[in-house]
């Protein structure tokens, strides 16, 4: 069974039209579903009975259930959810001072094969639909209710490439901006990419007001081979010619986030390289320090040199910011806690 939250309003009302129905019959059940979060369609009072029950007949309405979740001492939350065919799959939930920040998976498992990663332990089964990533946004925010708190900001950086899911994420992002719907403001939605630089320029040509961060984490194409097999497929010379074409006829800042790994890609030389690749761009580096993962053996550098960096590449003309590290004490990294839950059933 397909859940309704894949739809968008203007889906909806050409499947309700379908159904002989109004357009307003759209909004109302837009309203139903994102704002007083219905999880029955028999809730929906204000719709006539036979549409109700066509609606319950074809459609669920929440997608995910939880397995399990951890919570840290820091706040954090990470939620492993189960899909409607038993796969599973992680969100996590980050409280800043500026609001409730949720992380959110685009596909079960990846294939991207980044060294450092966790979500790479299980390799890709399918990608999510759009509303089995809208499902993960509002079992959270489900949650939230009842501490009346909000989703405030969405970041797709959980498990999997959003670019390689791309016409799912596109269409996620435009439901759970929708005035309508969960209305969260398009600049505090963020799409993450190791780098398909086909759908960069699709991207660009969309003109979307989503924010855009490239997963970067090596300055030279030799270093981020090596770690990031995206590079072979896409080398730094067209990644970075197509984030500036995107940059100039959007006139949006990008962000690139930079994990720092002690020994790998966090001496002064790096730094200074990876200034020059990005200085004069509309841009800023998100260091990120490392949540380990014990099968790939990387580790995270100290307080202190993670600041040495940015102070390195700030004295060269690139802004950084140093990002605080969240659920360390639990399987923070993408992808743990999922492999943990999956390896322990074999």
């Amino acid at each position: 069974m397909k859940t309704i939250y894949d739809l968008n309003l203007k889906q909806l009302e050409e499947m309700l039209a379908g159904y002989g129905q109004k357009p307003y019959r759209a909004k109302q059940l837009f309203t139903w579903l994102y704002r007083k979060r219905a999880m029955s369609f028999s809730e929906m009072t204000d719709l006539p009975a036979a549409l109700i029950e066509k609606l319950s007949a074809e459609y669920a309405i929440m997608p995910v259930k939880e397995l399990t979740r951890q919570v840290s001492k820091d706040g954090t939350i990470k939620f492993l959810l189960q899909l409607m065919d038993g796969s599973s799959v992680e969100a996590v939930l980050m409280h800043f001072h500026f609001g409730d920040s949720l992380c959110v998976t685009s596909q079960v498992g990846c294939n991207m094969g980044c060294t450092f990663c966790a979500s790479g332990l299980l390799k890709k089964q399918r990608d999510l639909s759009a509303g089995e990533m809208v499902g993960e946004v509002m079992y959270v925010q489900k949650q939230l209710d009842e501490m009346e708190r909000r989703v405030d900001n969405i970041v797709i950086m959980g498990t999997g490439e959003p670019f390689d899911n791309y016409d799912n994420v596109i269409n996620f992002c435009s439901i759970v901006n929708s005035d309508l719907g969960l209305a969260i403001g398009a600049r505090h939605i963020t799409i993450s990419t190791c780098g398909i630089v086909p759908k960069i320029r699709e991207f660009a040509q969309g003109h979307y007001q989503y924010n855009l961060a490239i997963s970067l984490h090596a300055p030279n194409n030799e270093l981020r081979e090596k770690i990031m097999p995206i590079d072979r497929a896409y080398p730094l010379d067209i990644l970075m010619e197509a984030l500036r074409d995107y940059s100039e006829n959007n006139h949006r800042r990008l962000t690139f986030e930079y994990i720092l790994l002690s020994g790998v890609n966090d001496s002064d030389a790096h730094a200074m390289q990876l200034a020059d690749l990005i200085r004069g761009m509309n841009a800023y580096v998100n260091l990120i320090p490392y949540n380990e993962v014990d099968e790939n053996g990387y580790r995270s550098v100290n307080e202190k040199k993670a600041l040495h960096f940015y102070d390195v590449l700030m004295k060269h003309g690139v802004k950084a910011t140093l990002r605080q590290k969240h659920g360390d004490d639990i399987d923070a990294a993408c992808g743990q806690l999922r492999a943990k839950h999956e390896m322990g059933k074999k």
